[in-house]
């Protein structure tokens, strides 16, 4: 029997690689972006084109590399990062596989200029899966500028599964902050379609968060700085009154390395309990520097996750850091009104010393002196009695001489029959006993049907209501809109501004009105009917949260995601009191839908219970 097992080819055990590297066009990114921070640069330029699937090209002034090096860096296993077995475990540089780009090029057109300082030429090779189709000097600057184009050009099975143009773009901007923030120390520049998107010069760390996420930034950071022997904390949290309904300001670095921990982000939750709503996220860009010893960071192909070997104590104390630098710092003025004004302390005791109070006696009193104490009394109730009298009598003079007239006044008013009292009464006994529905526990509508009872999901139902028509107004493009006194203004992160951007017209068709798109704030004149101004920036926060989690492509539309959002942003929340008139006219507007037994997510929206049913309960 002949043997069937076999060694596969080199290129095609590099495309197999691939799929562990490179899963789309961000993940290119990120390698490029950190193979240009272990090369020494301090200026990094990333310049993508059609949201990386048809160029991605990274330029830095590092170090370069001869020509030996330009050709083995397409090797696998090749690696300038590691020697020997032990350094796995005190790895201070980013990648360290030596897979990066030998993945890269068996999937892609690459082209990699290269120079060191002091050569007069460098070198240019470019390859095509796997395969060096031209290596030559070339003259190029110093340091190192590899272009990716074509990904996935030949494999079409991997290229379909790409999302589309903007979700794509925005996982490359999200690996393009995580490295920026990470290294404050190094300017970084990033084009899109010709566009100069991000533009973040050397900085501090403060600087280049603002920088990123906006200037009124600035005033949302409460700094957190601890140092122990087993944990080095460092970075900036948000105030809990800027907690988002979004997780797309929560960032950990390790050692300057990005990471994921569901354990830390539980420690940062615990020390925000109390202080934000539920729903509502914190912001924290925190930089945790420990012993490389104690990490072992070659648990995931992508880096981002890493073991501890004490996750207690790292809980405990970056728990304790943050709960100590909210209350040091967050302080901010509270306008109570039914706050007693007397019980504050003056200015001008404030270094005043504390005297003790001083006790004074009667030693004269006697407590069986009752006559004189008694008398005494008596006089002064007398004198008080005797001047209110003669005013009270004062009060009736001149009474009986308009007492004729008053009769013939009342004389001539007519009143309402009793009978009229009576039947009013009726109805509205009328009106108690022909109730149909009822709410239980502010969650539940109880409805009596012929066949027994109904029990409808108040949230759920109201999606549903609210879903359908927001889902008529975006189709037939004529939505009410109401005109706000005063123009609303909100901030967002530059990524975010370009979902509102790509939305902008499907919002405008919901009731929205924009008066202006500036950097980074958007003016709002007019809201959809029923809005309430304050509800704005939840809307437009769930729905960026929305798209963010890649909704569009789940075989709907753009039109379809933001009604469902807005729908569930501004449908009644379960524990709010309806009055009858609201709780039937939800039931009668629930059965008036398209589709009234599911919510827009696919929920029951209610149930039903024969008489049937209750029988059996009572066997």
């Amino acid at each position: 029997m002949s043997d069937i097992i076999q060694l596969l080819p080199d290129h095609v055990a590099n495309q197999i690689a691939a799929g562990e590297v490179v899963q789309r066009p961000a993940s290119v990114v990120k390698e490029l972006l950190e193979n240009s921070i272990d090369a020494g640069a301090n200026t990094i330029k990333l310049i993508i084109k059609d949201a990386g699937k048809t160029l991605i090209q990274v330029i830095d002034n590092g170090k370069g590399m001869t020509v030996t090096d330009a050709r083995l860096s397409f090797e696998r296993h090749a690696t300038s990062k590691i020697r020997s077995a032990e350094d796995l475990f005190s790895i201070n540089t980013k990648g360290f596989r030596g897979e990066a780009l030998a993945s890269i090029s068996a999937i892609a057109h690459v082209e990699l200029k290269t120079k060191q300082d002091g050569d007069e030429l460098g070198t240019l090779i470019k390859i095509e899966g796997s395969t060096v189709k031209h290596q030559d000097v070339t003259v190029t600057p110093k340091g190192t500028s590899l272009s990716v184009k074509n990904l996935f050009f030949n494999i079409p099975a991997r290229r379909n599964f790409l999302k589309s143009n903007n979700v794509e773009l925005r996982h490359i901007i999200d690996e393009f902050h995580r490295v920026a923030l990470a290294h404050p120390n190094i300017a970084f520049v990033m084009y899109h379609n010709g566009s100069e998107s991000f533009n973040l010069p050397t900085s501090n760390y403060r600087q280049r968060v603002v920088n990123i996420f906006g200037g009124k930034t600035n005033e949302k950071l409460v700094p957190v700085e601890e140092e122990t022997e087993v944990l080095k904390i460092s970075g900036f949290v948000g105030k809990p009154e800027f907690a988002k309904r979004t997780k797309n300001e929560q960032f950990f670095f390790v050692n300057d390395r990005f990471i994921k921990s569901a354990y830390l982000n539980h420690a940062i939750n615990s020390a925000y309990e109390g202080l934000i709503k539920d729903g509502s996220y914190p912001s924290y860009f925190l930089n945790l520097t420990v012993d490389p010893k104690t990490i072992d960071i070659n648990i995931h192909p992508t880096k981002t996750e890493i073991k501890f070997d004490d996750e207690h104590t790292l809980y405990a104390i970056l728990r304790s850091a943050v709960k100590h630098s909210l209350g040091q710092f967050n302080i901010a003025p509270v306008l109570d009104f039914d706050r007693d004004n007397n019980l504050d302390t003056p200015y001008d005791y404030k270094n005043k010393g504390v005297s003790s109070p001083s006790v004074e006696v009667d030693r004269s009193f006697n407590p069986f002196q009752e006559e004189t104490r008694t008398s005494k009394s008596t006089h002064i109730v007398a004198s008080y009695k005797k001047e209110p009298a003669a005013q009270w009598e004062s009060l009736y003079v001149g009474l009986e001489s308009k007492g004729t007239k008053t009769e013939r006044h009342f004389s001539e008013v007519e009143f309402e029959s009793e009978s009229e009292n009576t039947s009013l009464f009726s109805e509205d006994k009328l009106v108690e006993t022909t109730q149909t529905t009822y709410q239980l526990l502010n969650k539940y509508i109880i409805s009596t049907i012929k066949s027994g009872m109904m029990i409808l999901d108040q949230h759920r139902a109201h999606q549903r209501i609210l879903y359908e028509g927001f889902l008529k107004h975006l189709t037939i493009k004529e939505a009410v809109s109401q005109q706000l006194l005063f123009p609303l203004t909100l901030e967002f992160s530059l990524s975010e501004m370009e979902l509102l951007l790509q939305l902008k017209e499907d919002l405008e068709h919901t009731g929205f009105v924009f008066s202006a798109f500036k950097d980074n704030t958007i003016s709002i004149t007019g809201v959809p009917v029923n809005v309430p101004e304050s509800e704005v920036s939840i809307i437009l926060e769930q729905l960026i949260s929305d798209v963010e989690q890649e909704v569009t492509d789940s075989n709907f539309s753009a039109t379809d995601l933001l009604a469902k959002s807005m729908s569930k942003s501004l449908a009644i929340k379960t524990g709010q009191s309806l009055t009858k008139i609201e709780q039937e006219h939800l039931v009668n507007s629930l059965f008036a839908c398209k589709e009234p037994s599911v919510s827009p997510t696919n929920r029951v929206t209610f149930i039903t219970m024969s008489v049937d049913d209750f029988d059996k309960k009572f066997m």
